[in-house]
């Protein structure tokens, strides 16, 4: 059965992490989008003024559909939540250890912040504000990063 508006056929689905405001034609970009036969540099100036509201350099989970009329649609996702947890403790990367070893700490406030930009992703606004800062703590137990009530809580390092 035939219909005006038929839906345009997906030859791919192409995820990709992209820093913000740093999408160049270059390797892994261009050679992926490129490998779909895409507009490259169209892609990298829409991506980059669509992030540039984001700090630069902040990793951006992409999904790109490419259409097998070489044209493409693509939604921007929040950074995952290893990111901010490690921004927020102020740490580089997490424990090598994760139950051994306690790394960094954050407090409950740093949680409910992040939850409160990870709600804006379209995927994740099914879950209450409850289940999103839930997450959030068990991925920080994961990274060794503790959570503590409030900042004067963390204990000093030295």
């Amino acid at each position: 059965g035939g219909g005006a508006m038929a839906a345009k056929e997906i030859m791919s689905t192409i995820r990709l992490r992209i820093p913000a405001g740093k999408a160049k034609p270059a390797p892994p970009v261009g050679t992926v989008l490129g490998g779909a036969g895409l507009n490259i540099m169209g892609f990298c100036k829409d991506f980059n003024a669509r992030t540039q509201g984001i700090e630069e350099g902040v990793p951006i989970p992409v999904v790109i559909t490419a259409f097998k009329d070489k044209t493409f649609t693509y939604v921007t996702k929040t950074p995952p939540n290893s990111y901010f947890l490690l921004k927020a403790a102020g740490l580089t990367r997490g424990a090598n250890q994760p139950g051994h070893e306690v790394v960094g700490h954050i407090s409950l406030k740093h949680i409910y912040e992040i939850a409160e930009v990870k709600l804006k992703d379209p995927e994740l606004k099914h879950l209450s504000m409850k289940s999103m800062c839930s997450q959030l703590m068990s991925s920080a137990k994961s990274m060794g990063i503790q959570v503590v009530a409030k900042p004067e809580d963390a204990p000093r390092h030295a």
